[in-house]
């Protein structure tokens, strides 16, 4: 009996023992899959590209020899293969080529469709100084309301230094719960253009809602002058555009302001599209890709208005709203009063990952129909006109926007 318990007793271990070197066995090979899996992730970015990057010396490296510097890592997570992705991409020293996590890639659709969440500021790396820098306030958005202006500088968001934080990073710092506050430190640029005047602004996160389009017919002496205030290139502007001009066209509007000061920009297609409205034939603009390869976008076809217009810019036009400034510019559709644009002459394609991720990665930049490269430069209006102090969104488009009142002034001599 004793020998035969002893017997049944090793072979209940024996048991025990290939069923814990199977569990063993089966979960190196999931971690053995996961791992691939990882590589596969990370390589496909790497893929991506390498196909499609602007610049194909990828920014003087090897771009295979990163791959090996990369894909060899441990990965023990997603967020591990996410972090490698950022830092391989960081070498390309591009802040407009990047990984957007399944939460930020979801909050930019969003955000292109017309709704968002959060402080409501557009922000960019403002180079050579690599300070993060306000684009463009969302108009009515929480940082509006508390006062944030195009081309304040944002030195620490709840005393986080973003000095060598990313923009994805400083974005996701500003984000949370709606009623939340955040605490900016700001420096601002004075007005005659000698040094910052520091402030710090706490703002109540809130829902925004972004209206692409703010317009209305103001009756000036013998004419009827459409204002329309275009704030972004989201999924909606071009159709609220076309139907915002038609109804002034039928209104007997026969003078026109486009006011493009502080659009950051948005959809490319959109900003097209824009131009075509008024622009009857010629080109809109150029892009060239990674082998200096030029395609043109032209309109083609009847404008839906024909009425003179003048088109206001400020430091915060930029990228879409500079295609649409430079197209009407360069055509003489119009003339440009304010002050110079941004200077965002390149363009991104977002590239959704299995996982829900996404990647923005600069494909191209663009020229204007002059062939004018824009990028870091700017476009100079054709009457420099500069506020010498803020104006509120009520004064907009009135007698008190001495901007709206230069291009008045161009308008009754046309």
């Amino acid at each position: 009996m004793i020998k035969q318990r002893r017997i049944g007793y090793w072979l209940l271990t024996g048991l025990m023992a290939i069923a814990l070197q199977f569990f063993w066995m089966s979960g190196a090979n999931s971690a053995v899959t996961d791992y691939l899996q990882e590589q596969k992730y990370l390589t496909n970015v790497w893929q991506i590209v390498n196909r499609s990057y602007v610049d194909e010396n990828f920014n003087n490296q090897n771009w295979y020899k990163v791959r090996r510097k990369f894909v060899n890592r441990k990965f023990n997570s997603r967020e591990d293969t996410y972090q490698s992705i950022r830092e391989m991409l960081a070498t390309l020293d591009d802040p407009f080529t990047r990984l957007l996590e399944p939460d930020k890639f979801k909050s930019m659709q969003t955000s292109t469709s017309g709704a968002l969440t959060g402080v409501g500021l557009q922000i960019a790396v403002d180079e050579p100084d690599n300070y993060v820098t306000v684009i463009s306030p969302v108009e009515g958005s929480p940082a509006e309301i508390a006062g944030v202006r195009s081309r304040d500088r944002i030195i620490s968001i709840d005393n986080i230094p973003t000095k060598g934080l990313s923009l994805d990073e400083c974005a996701t710092r500003m984000r949370g719960a709606i009623g939340s506050e955040v605490k900016l430190s700001l420096e601002r640029p004075l007005i005659n253009g000698k040094g910052f005047e520091k402030l710090d602004v706490v703002i109540k996160r809130d829902r925004i809602a972004v209206n692409p389009i703010m317009a209305k017919i103001n009756q000036e002496q013998n004419h009827k002058v459409g204002y329309i205030r275009l704030n972004q290139f989201n999924g909606n502007a071009s159709s609220d555009m076309a139907k915002t001009l038609k109804k002034f066209k039928s209104e007997g509007a026969d003078r026109y302001v486009l006011d493009l000061r502080g659009n950051p920009g948005g959809l490319f297609d959109a900003g097209l599209q824009i131009a075509r409205m008024w622009i009857p034939q010629g080109t809109v603009v150029y892009t060239v890709d990674r082998h200096g390869i030029q395609e043109s976008f032209a309109a083609v076809g009847d404008a839906i208005v024909n009425d003179p217009l003048v088109v206001l810019t400020d430091g915060g036009t930029a990228s879409a709203s500079e295609i649409l400034a430079g197209a009407l510019q360069e055509n003489n559709r119009a003339q440009l009063v304010g002050t110079k644009t941004y200077g965002k002459g390149l363009i991104q394609s977002l590239y959704e990952l299995e996982d829900g991720a996404g990647l923005a990665v600069t494909i191209a930049k663009y020229e204007t129909p002059l062939h004018h490269n824009i990028h870091k430069r700017g476009i100079i209006p054709n009457v420099e006109v500069a506020l010498t102090e803020p104006i509120t969104r009520k004064q907009l488009g009135t007698n008190e926007d001495p901007q709206y009142v230069a291009a008045l002034s161009i308008l009754s001599a046309s």
